[in-house]
């Protein structure tokens, strides 16, 4: 009982640990309503604080991608029981994101700066990436994704069985969804600054390499069924019509 009592917790914990980083991040980006924004702090040599944002961006890059491989799961399942693998799983990759936004070294020379109706387009379409984004979480089980259902599963002492391969709504548009949506939210900025143009160029280059690491483990994993959704739903850009 008390194991599988520590089990949900430390679950719980984990999706608490993303919520925060999650909502966080949002203001940070938008500079609106935390304590440091991606401006915000004391602005110092600019090589120095390119290399320490690319070193922070660098580590998510690495936590990410290495623990999502099979290979490093095969490996990790020796030491971390199956129930809390993906929760510890999300709970690295919080605490990586939680550092890169406390150690973030403010770059704050404008590189743009839009007002008036462009200003509120931008702004409508950064609330637009996130709102796809979270969409696209439910669609293909947000709880399964943050590991939720996998410790509820061992708590009642019943197996966990994966959501099979789907095309629930936006994935019959394009293939990544949720990183198209991470993709506009990172480059809707009213106020585009050099150190949030490294953000996100930076985080949209990791997702363009990252996606082609993940199809690759699909593509072994479901073969010719993901093979024909691949031609058929673009990666990231919707097609006009469908072909015929």
């Amino acid at each position: 009982m008390i194991r599988r009592l520590l089990v949900v917790t430390y679950g719980g914990v984990a999706y608490l640990a993303f919520l925060v980083t999650f909502v966080y991040t949002i203001g940070f980006l938008a500079g609106i309503g935390v304590p440091k924004g991606i401006d915000d702090g004391r602005a110092g040599s600019a090589w120095a604080a390119v290399l320490v944002d690319a070193g922070l961006l660098t580590l998510f890059a690495v936590q990410h991608s290495v623990m999502a491989r099979p290979r490093f799961k095969r490996w990790w399942a020796r030491f971390v029981p199956v129930a809390i693998e993906r929760s510890t799983y999300v709970l690295a990759a919080s605490l990586v994101v939680a550092l890169l936004l406390w150690q973030w070294q403010p770059l704050p020379a404008e590189v743009w700066s839009v007002s008036g109706w462009g200003r509120a387009v931008l702004w409508a379409l950064y609330a637009f990436g996130w709102a796809v984004l979270v969409l696209s979480t439910f669609l293909i089980g947000h709880f399964d994704l943050f590991g939720l259902r996998q410790v509820l599963a061992a708590a009642r002492r019943r197996p966990y069985t994966e959501p099979g391969f789907r095309e629930p709504l936006l994935y019959r548009v394009v293939r990544h969804p949720l990183m198209v949506g991470f993709i506009i939210a990172f480059w809707a900025a009213p106020d585009m600054s050099a150190g949030r143009l490294l953000f996100a160029a930076a985080a949209t280059g990791y997702i363009l390499v990252a996606v082609r690491f993940e199809e690759h483990d699909l593509r072994r994993g479901l073969g010719e069924q993901y093979e024909r959704y691949a031609r058929r739903v673009p990666r990231f850009i919707p097609r006009l019509r469908r072909a015929s």
